[in-house]
């Protein structure tokens, strides 16, 4: 082993001793193998050296070394996720020729990739190979898992969780059939292109009213996942107690992912200012309880926490206050910044957690 300055670190070196911030919190874990990233934050904590494994070491214990997680737990996440968007590409081609879709094959990649879960998170996932023309793909698909989570959170019945997954991959497959120049237009719609694209809610429920071994929550979500609480909605501008609950769940994963998105005519927006946009429009629009358990959950950061800030100080979270779960207290180089009083900050990645 050797001990080495930050100002020496390279990337691809390995960590073999936990590095701890001056309050105590485990920065990295030993094993870990520096990047760039790794480096910044190393020197944002003011971290003077670290302990490092020294290269003759590397050979004598590369057979024994256990391998890194994201090659053993997170690599199947990914696979499955790879194979589940090639598989919706496939499908929304086959809506679009109005050739049957393969329900069965769908259910059964959908299981496949719940069952790595645990490795998807929503406030920091970034689809690998992301590009605009994808954008409809991969929001399915992140819009499905969210939808399954939120759906746990709330308390729904095991039986009641695939089909709002479905519900949230299939939600937008009524674009298949929207004319890609008005799909991916860099600029402003026109309000006629804007009604265009609407109609994707109308011509989803219709492309899957007649699949066999889908509920009809399932379809309800194609129709209904822009429809509001207080009927400000489309296309129909029906009311809460008209709009099926897996709707009500995927029109919270649709917007939030919808907003956190590169897409052709607009730029990402934060995850957490995102979160202070859904609450505004829980008030009348979205439903209020869904609304607050997804916030609560995903906001549900453990102190210690790293995030960057806006102003791109990075820092660890060392309190949440519930009341305000989008703007806990960070702790940047021993001053505490709280977000709840500073609002002109917020926070604008994760870093680890």
């Amino acid at each position: 082993m050797a001990t080495v300055p930050v100002s020496q670190l390279k990337t691809g070196e390995k960590i073999i001793e936990n590095v701890q911030t001056k309050l105590g919190s485990v920065l990295f874990q030993k094993g870990k193998i520096v990047t760039e990233r790794d480096i910044e934050i190393l020197r944002a904590f003011l971290i003077p050296s670290v302990v490092i494994e020294s290269k003759s070491a590397e050979v004598s214990e590369a057979a024994e070394a256990p391998p890194e997680e994201p090659v053993s737990t997170v690599l199947p996440f990914y696979l499955q996720y790879d194979k589940m968007f090639g598989l919706l590409k496939k499908v929304f081609n086959l809506a679009n020729a109005n050739q049957s879709l393969p329900i069965l094959e769908i259910r059964t990649a959908m299981e496949s990739l719940i069952q790595t879960i645990d490795h998807y998170n929503i406030l920091t996932f970034s689809p690998r190979n992301n590009t605009v023309r994808d954008f409809v793909y991969h929001k399915s698909i992140m819009v499905s898992l969210t939808s399954y989570m939120l759906g746990k959170w709330h308390g729904l019945p095991q039986k009641d969780l695939m089909p709002v997954a479905l519900g949230g991959l299939l939600h937008d497959i009524g674009n298949s059939k929207i004319d890609d120049a008005i799909l991916y237009k860099p600029g402003k719609l026109t309000e006629q292109e804007l009604e265009e694209v609407k109609r994707h809610t109308v011509i989803g429920y219709n492309i899957l009213k007649s699949l066999p071994a889908v509920n009809e929550g399932v379809k309800l979500c194609a129709v209904q996942h822009h429809e509001r609480e207080d009927g400000s909605g489309y296309p129909l501008g029906v009311k809460g107690d008209k709009i099926h609950l897996y709707a009500k769940i995927v029109a919270i994963a649709d917007m939030f992912h919808a907003m956190t998105t590169h897409r052709a005519h607009k730029k990402a927006e934060s995850p957490y200012l995102v979160l202070e946009e859904l609450f505004q429009e829980a008030f009348g629009k979205l439903d209020p309880v869904l609304v607050q358990t997804f916030i609560n959950k995903v906001t549900q950061f453990h102190n210690g926490t790293l995030v960057k800030l806006s102003d791109n100080r990075i820092g660890e979270i060392v309190f949440s206050d519930r009341a305000n779960p989008t703007r806990p207290w960070v702790n940047i180089n021993g001053t505490i910044v709280n977000l709840t009083v500073e609002r002109n900050l917020f926070i604008k990645d994760v870093i680890q957690k």
